[in-house]
């Protein structure tokens, strides 16, 4: 068990991979974004979330600019290395420094970016700042207990299933049964291992498929 010691509360950064990389989100990134989750699947992809899909851009516009004044939660961009457009967002949420405890959430991965590398090296990035920069203990996800794309993202990524907290929220007037999922310190440097094999490039073909998957793959050492 590492040494207990308060993390540092994390501020808006850009984190650079080579598939993509997080900025902090703004107004800037709303076009690209609403394109992004626009269209048939906008309300799907907002049926877990606490906020109602926005009617039109200038409704998407309106949540950025109140999401960038938070100060409970940090918001980023997810912007393709190759295309310069944005195509997603998440957030740390649920910051406790002083026990080292910090979750990722309000994630909305749209077209371009869910199920594809970008999205694995969007956690990957996310996930070394919060171990390895700004040094917390405890790295947690949670999501409704019928989420079942979600609960499989978190095990899939290298998180620890730790159960249900029955009746913890009402949602958009609805309960919801809370799974909960975390990955702790001393298990980020395989996770990391395994994460880093399956991000390199020899991995993809030339459409950007993987050609192994994420559950099965194995560290050099391994």
């Amino acid at each position: 068990m590492s040494a207990p010691q308060p993390a540092i509360a994390p501020q808006p950064v850009r984190l650079d991979g080579r598939y993509c990389r997080l900025e902090p989100l703004d107004r800037s990134h709303v076009p690209d974004l609403w394109q992004a989750i626009s269209g048939p699947e906008l309300d799907a992809r907002h049926r877990w979330l606490p906020e109602a899909a926005p009617a039109d851009e200038a409704a998407l516009l309106g949540w950025a600019d109140a999401a960038a004044e938070r100060s409970d939660m940090v918001y980023f961009a997810v912007v393709d290395s190759e295309t310069g457009r944005c195509g997603g967002r998440h957030a740390l949420m649920r910051i406790v420094p002083e026990h080292g405890v910090i979750e990722i959430g309000s994630i909305l991965w749209g077209k371009g970016v869910a199920r594809t590398r970008i999205a694995t090296e969007a956690f990957y990035l996310t996930a070394r700042h919060v171990f390895e920069t700004l040094g917390y203990r405890r790295f947690e996800w949670k999501c409704n207990d019928r989420n079942l794309p979600s609960r499989r993202a978190a095990l899939r990524f290298g998180f620890t299933y730790e159960g249900v907290f029955r009746q913890h929220m009402i949602v958009k007037g609805v309960n919801r049964d809370t799974a909960w999922f975390s990955m702790i310190d001393r298990e980020w440097p395989s996770v990391r291992t395994r994460l880093e094999a399956w991000l390199e490039p020899e991995n993809f073909d030339e459409d950007g498929t993987a050609l192994t998957r994420l559950s099965r793959a194995r560290s050099p050492a391994a």
